[in-house]
């Protein structure tokens, strides 16, 4: 007689336990009545009101344009199939936590949410479901996921940014069930790296999806965080160096015009030093086809520097035939026409950032 093989010995017992979890669960699945597997519809569509409590930014990505976060969402909705006497039941309040309790002890309908624009990652964890004597039921569930969502980064680094959690139901569309708003909130000040959050709004937008059902009409629940950026690290790293660089590019207006050599040294060593600073600051910049604030700012200062190198040549030009009083009065007017013009550049670059866009 041949004996069973010591992998089927071994793994029997893990075998025989999952068919008896899986009959007890077929027998529990086959006593509900399927009027409850749906959700209410005696007068219209069933209305889930949401809420969300930020716990937390982790952080803000400008090149994915994406966001990380960490927050509660509440669901609320109102099943009169689910009342019971709170006498007869011997609770006041019942009570379903846990993975194992919520999906596969409690009969109830309850809405399941996605994140419509996630981007990667989605965790829902500690889900606890708390259902009245008269049928009101509030889902409760931390969430941490990753979102993805528009960035304007025309103002960059003086930018504001609406950061947004887009909520969905699956399946049912609005006919069968609609969000309503509820407040959002966060349970402390929030503070990212550069970055403060401002305010926190709601609200319920309709969106075609295939998720939907039949009619593709969903109702959405729409969580926006109203972040400020901290432009002092970009302009402590990238605008002051640079300005410098450009203040400093003008002593040549203060040189000999007989010494044209040293002059055109002296701009050019400025461009290349602007040129290889903005290589190596780049990373730290968006990366986006657009002029942001910064990006303006960049080429304006490299073209005052180049600018530095047509008045030199025109002051040689201008002692090689001669005319050296000439030459003098034109490094006199560029002491103060060139600092004026590159004021007047970067007023006018944030009058044109703040009404423009």
């Amino acid at each position: 007689m041949s004996s069973l093989p010591s992998t089927t010995r071994h793994c029997w017992p893990a075998v025989f336990f999952a068919w008896l979890f899986s009959a007890g669960f077929t027998l529990l699945a086959a006593g509900i009545p399927e009027t409850l597997l749906g959700p209410p519809s005696d007068k219209g569509p069933c209305v889930v009101r949401a809420q969300f409590q930020l716990q937390d930014i982790n952080s803000i990505d400008d090149e994915p344009e994406t966001f990380e976060f960490t927050g509660v969402l509440v669901l609320t909705w109102k099943d009169p199939r689910q009342a019971f006497d709170p006498k007869v039941a011997g609770v006041a309040e019942k009570i379903y936590q846990g993975d194992y309790q919520f999906n596969e002890v409690s009969p109830a309908w309850y809405p399941q949410v996605v994140l419509a624009n996630e981007s990667g990652l989605y965790e829902s964890d500690a889900v606890i479901l708390r259902l009245q004597p008269d049928g009101t039921s509030t889902l409760i569930s931390t969430i941490n996921a990753v979102a993805e969502t528009d960035f304007d980064m025309r103002r960059y680094p003086f930018d504001s940014q609406r950061l947004q959690a887009v909520f969905e139901i699956v399946g049912f569309n609005r006919s069968e069930v609609v969000l309503d708003a509820g407040p959002g909130s966060a349970d402390r000040p929030i503070h990212v790296s550069q970055w403060d959050l401002r305010g926190i709004e709601t609200a319920v937008r309709q969106r075609n999806s295939l998720s939907a059902g039949p009619s593709g009409d969903s109702s959405e629940f729409v969580v926006t965080f109203n972040v400020q950026r901290d432009p002092l690290f970009t302009l402590r790293l990238v605008g002051l160096p640079l300005a410098l660089i450009v203040i400093l590019s003008w002593s040549v207006f203060w040189m000999e015009r007989s010494s044209l050599g040293d002059r055109i040294s002296v701009s050019f060593v400025g461009i290349l030093t602007a040129v290889a600073y903005q290589i190596v600051v780049g990373d730290l910049l968006p990366h986006v086809s657009y002029i942001t604030v910064m990006h303006a700012f960049l080429n304006f200062s490299f073209f005052v520097m180049c600018g530095t190198v047509v008045i030199n040549l025109v002051v040689g030009a201008c002692d090689k035939n001669g005319k050296s009083a000439l030459g003098d009065l034109i490094d006199r007017r560029c002491r103060w026409i060139f600092p004026i013009a590159y004021l007047g550049l970067l007023v006018a670059i944030g009058l044109i950032a703040i009404t423009v866009f």
